[in-house]
């Protein structure tokens, strides 16, 4: 009968770090595969948030302005994504938008007056949870606009980006792309975490029963408005934490920011993982 190893008390008083854990495992030859993944993750969520801080001294210092929009189904980590993003950004000069449904007032205006004050401004990062592409799949999927309100968006979203990437506003688009069988997955997970069952909704009930008119709206919305100047990135996320790295290296992978250089990990994305809209298509993504 194998001998149960155990770490004691003592062991972990002795601790100082990382590798100091992962040299006591080796020692007691205990297995730790979840666990090395786990501070492997760590280390490097590490190193690109260092290089994220890096880079919003540059967007700063060079007055830029830059926009990060996460689109996806229900679930799909549009949330997670966006607090890795942001945990060690200093929050004068960067911003979470996350609009509610518009209000009556909003309802009479031009369908991108309310996103436009949310823009960038000079030297400054905005991320935003859903965005103006709102319109272009939940809303026709659940019938939250009409038949003329989604073909007028779908043609004037290329101007008022071209008219954005003119002015100088820096878009980066993320569809962030998850399995039927994931998104079932994580919504009995919500269920079931007290923590979580906020984020339940009756929409995100519906993810599954309308999966399939989700996919045509998706396809129609990269069709029309995946551009040169604001393509579409999408990332494959059933893994949320590789997600999470990848996205990060792709928006570091479009500066040339002081002491990039100098990064400590692999700044360019995995091309499996992020890819541009047609590249999707024979990789047959969601």
């Amino acid at each position: 009968m194998n001998k149960k190893v155990t770490i004691t008390a003592e062991d972990f008083e002795s601790l100082t770090s990382n590798q100091d854990l992962r040299s006591l495992l080796d020692k007691k030859n205990i297995s730790y595969n979840k666990v090395k993944r786990t501070l492997s993750y760590n280390n490097e969520l590490r190193l690109l948030q260092i290089e994220l801080v890096k880079l919003q001294r540059y967007v700063s210092s060079q007055k830029k302005r830059v926009a990060i929009i996460f689109e996806g189904r229900d679930a799909a980590g549009k949330g997670g994504n966006i607090r890795r993003f942001m945990e060690h950004l200093n929050p004068r000069s960067s911003r979470l938008v996350a609009l509610n449904k518009p209000t009556d007032v909003e309802k009479g205006q031009w369908y991108f007056q309310r996103y436009i004050k949310e823009l960038p401004n000079p030297g400054e990062i905005v991320f935003f949870d859903r965005s103006w592409y709102n319109r272009a799949v939940v809303e026709p999927v659940m019938g939250f606009c009409s038949d003329r309100q989604y073909k007028d968006f779908l043609l004037q979203v290329p101007e008022f980006e071209h008219m954005m990437y003119e002015d100088g506003v820096i878009i980066i688009k993320f569809w962030l792309s998850i399995t039927k069988e994931e998104q079932l997955k994580r919504f009995e997970g919500r269920n079931e975490d007290p923590l979580k069952r906020w984020k339940f909704s009756p929409v995100d009930r519906q993810g599954q029963n309308l999966w399939d008119k989700y996919t045509h709206y998706k396809s129609e919305m990269y069709s029309k408005t995946h551009t040169t100047y604001s393509p579409w990135m999408i990332v494959k996320t059933n893994n949320k934490k590789i997600a999470r790295l990848e996205a990060i290296r792709h928006v570091l992978s479009q500066f040339d920011y002081e002491g990039k250089s100098e990064a400590g990990t692999i700044l360019n994305p995995d091309p499996n993982i992020v890819m541009r809209y047609y590249r999707s298509i024979n990789n047959e993504i969601d």
